[in-house]
């Protein structure tokens, strides 16, 4: 009697693991995607002295052809569910199109995990070398394409094991001179020039470590609708949360420009870290912040870097609104 061979336990459930691992990306990489749309903050808790989630969501590696980072990542991930339960799910009866199937996304699954892979060790890189931050969510994601990967080449018998490799090379080649090519131009000073007259673009990418009494040095110039703003805003008791290592607080003080913001520092500004210049994290503490900055104006609160148009809406401003800056 002749024994037939068993299917190994991977084999098996290769699939199901796979789509159970890219659908927990996709939620880590949908929810990303919200928060940086909606200007929200990260759930991510933040240490002294160490950037977090919103300092990477905040960086200019965060968004590629004007759309966030991260609904690439999430678009991705679906993309591999699909893949990996096309199968199982388009149960033909004909054996030979099953088969036909079964093996067109089983590459499909291979070439996708590897340019994942390969991104995401792009973006660990980015994140230890350039951004200096620790995002649990990046991490993991990182993790998840790793271990899309692994499941991929082990999930199945491979016939050749030299076209993996080969696939591999020059998927990982295309995908790294790719990714070089997207963040070339990345421009990471403080201020983007635009047409004289119109609003410019920030973004800050911090250089040298912050100070506690102050952070980073504001360079940008106050003009009559920040000023007014700024004024309007210690009139209505509105208050702003910060941390002075917080890269997206300076991101802020730049929006209002060094004048006006001196007229927020003491009356509307609360430092929340313990080190930092007259702190009051106690007060941060009674008002349940969870990140910076966050601004809470008429009881209600508003996470993130708030563009001063969006300030001037939700406080009643009716000032000038020429504003010089947005973010």
């Amino acid at each position: 009697m002749i024994r037939r061979r068993s299917t190994p336990w991977i084999h098996k459930w290769s699939r199901p693991l796979i789509a159970a691992i890219a659908g927990c990306g996709a939620l880590t990489t949908g929810y990303l995607t919200i928060e940086k749309l909606t200007g929200g903050s990260a759930a991510c808790v933040a240490q002294a002295g160490v950037k977090g989630c919103n300092d990477v969501l905040s960086s200019p590696w965060a968004t590629i052809f004007g759309q966030p980072l991260a609904l690439f990542g999430f678009m991705a991930y679906t993309g591999m569910v699909i893949l990996a339960l096309a199968p199982l799910v388009l149960n033909s009866g004909d054996n030979n199109s099953r088969k036909q199937l079964e093996n067109w996304t089983w590459w499909l699954l291979l070439v996708g995990a590897i340019a994942m892979s390969v991104f995401s060790g792009y973006l660990m890189y980015l994140l230890a070398f350039q951004i200096k931050a620790l995002c649990p969510y990046c991490i993991g994601s990182a993790l998840f394409s790793t271990s899309l990967l692994v499941l991929t080449i082990i999930g199945r018998t491979w016939e050749d094991i030299g076209q993996i490799l080969f696939t591999a090379l020059i998927v990982g080649m295309v995908t790294l001179i790719g990714t070089l090519g997207i963040y070339a131009g990345v421009n990471q000073s403080p201020i983007t020039t635009g047409t004289p007259g119109e609003p410019v673009k920030i973004s800050f990418t911090p250089k040298v470590d912050p100070n506690p009494a102050f952070g980073w040095e504001i360079t940008t110039t106050s003009g009559e609708a920040e000023i007014a703003l700024a004024q309007h805003l210690v009139k209505i008791g509105a208050k702003e949360y910060v941390a002075y290592w917080c890269p997206h607080c300076h991101e802020q003080k730049l929006l209002f420009g060094k004048q006006a913001y001196q007229e927020l520092n003491e009356k509307v500004k609360v430092e929340c870290a313990p080190d930092g210049l007259k702190a009051q994290p106690e007060l941060c503490k009674a008002a349940k912040i969870e990140g910076f900055p966050t601004w809470i104006i008429d009881g209600k609160s508003y996470s993130g870097v708030q563009n001063l148009e969006e300030l001037a809406k939700v406080s009643g401003y009716t000032g000038p609104r020429n504003f010089q800056y947005f973010k």
